[in-house]
């Protein structure tokens, strides 16, 4: 190998096997580890010319590797190759995609990667807003984005993520919608002698998430003990309706129940077992504890509209599963439970979060501390 050197030349020799010249360039001077990018040339001005071409790139921020790739080919690989690496459940992997399909490829495709900006972001943002999205869904879009952006700055596409330049999009803080006591106490009586009443009862009295409620299994329930665990969740995908790990480590949590609601369910698995009967060969069994009436697991969008169609008798409006979550919050912190106990039976992951979002159902207890510190100093 004949090597050829000049002072400053960036280690440029001529190599004897073809005759080429090359040189090479630091992808991440000032980052951990070594990436080089090798460059060719017939003749030593064209190789020179390339190495000071990237140099100016990399200074400039821009990509050395592939200065022609474009946002919308960059993010469909990403979607397939980044998000499937990436360790997230497969609804947020789904979700994810479908907000870089949606909304970023049909506004930044056309743009190329190493030439994006955060102008190009702003505008990204400004236009959803003015289509009417709410401020939850702009913040998606962001973080999709930037998490996109992350991936093309690990692989030497680009020096630096742009999105970063951008504030992270607010979303307003808005209060659950629960139900009062009477309002409570009104749909679970209308609900009575239905099916699915123990379904309605369980999400009030223990806080569950839609799709908690909807993949436990009888296995997680100790009538003996009045408990039930929860230990993963019920989630629509691609695929159909899978069952996946909670929605974090908190939400695997044990909850007591109320005397009068494992009496509710001792009568609701008799009537499961006559159901089973009557399915005969039909009945799939996967020790659901609401399943379809072949055994199924529960098509969440089923129990949305039996729980409809009960809240539209009793003359509620708007109500969905969640707002039964929303109202076992509440009327646990009006009856005087700690936050923190609160906090637990929700499987929030942090004591912020349950005050955060159910701060308006605390006057009262707030009136209380009040009295209470009046009597310690007796005033």
């Amino acid at each position: 190998m004949t090597r050829r050197r000049s002072n400053g030349d960036g280690g440029i020799y001529r190599r004897a096997s073809d005759g080429r010249w090359v040189a090479s360039v630091d992808l991440a001077p000032d980052g951990p580890g070594r990436r080089r990018k090798v460059l060719y040339g017939a003749t030593r001005r064209e190789v020179v010319t390339k190495l000071r071409d990237a140099q100016q790139r990399l200074d400039d921020g821009a990509s050395v590797e592939d200065s022609r790739t474009l946002v919308g080919p960059f993010l469909a690989r990403w979607s397939v190759e980044g998000l499937g690496a990436a360790s997230i459940k497969t609804t947020t992997r789904e979700n994810y995609a479908t907000i870089a399909r949606t909304h970023l490829v049909p506004t930044l495709g056309h743009l190329r990667l190493d030439r994006l900006a955060p102008s190009d972001v702003d505008q990204l943002l400004a236009g959803r807003r003015e289509q009417g999205l709410s401020d939850s869904t702009v913040r998606l879009i962001y973080t999709v984005l930037r998490r996109a952006l992350d991936y093309a700055v690990r692989d030497g596409l680009v020096r630096r993520n742009v999105a970063t330049a951008i504030d992270r999009a607010t979303v307003a803080h808005r209060e659950a919608a629960v139900l009062s006591p009477a309002k409570a106490q009104a749909l679970l009586e209308t609900a009575r002698g239905q099916r699915l009443y123990a379904l309605f009862a369980v999400a009030m009295a223990a806080g569950l998430r839609r799709g908690e409620a909807l993949a436990l299994r009888w296995s997680d329930v100790d009538l003996d003990a009045g408990t039930l665990r929860v230990s993963r969740t019920l989630s629509r995908t691609a695929a159909g309706l899978v069952f996946t790990e909670p929605k974090t480590a908190r939400s695997r949590r044990t909850i007591p129940l109320p005397a009068a609601l494992v009496e509710e369910l001792r009568g609701h698995r008799a009537r499961q077992l006559a159901e089973r009967l009557a399915a005969g060969s039909l009945w799939r069994d996967h020790d659901l504890v609401f399943p379809s009436l072949t055994g199924t697991p529960l098509d969440p969008r089923n129990a949305l509209r039996a729980l409809t169609t009960t809240a539209a008798r009793a003359g509620l409006d708007g109500i969905g599963l969640h707002t039964l979550r929303h109202t076992c919050a509440s009327l646990l912190l009006a009856q005087g439970v700690h936050p923190r106990v609160v906090m637990e039976t929700l499987g929030h992951s942090g004591i912020s979060i349950t005050m955060d979002t159910y701060s308006h159902v605390m006057p009262q207890q707030q009136r209380e501390a009040a009295d209470r510190m009046q009597g310690a100093l007796q005033w």
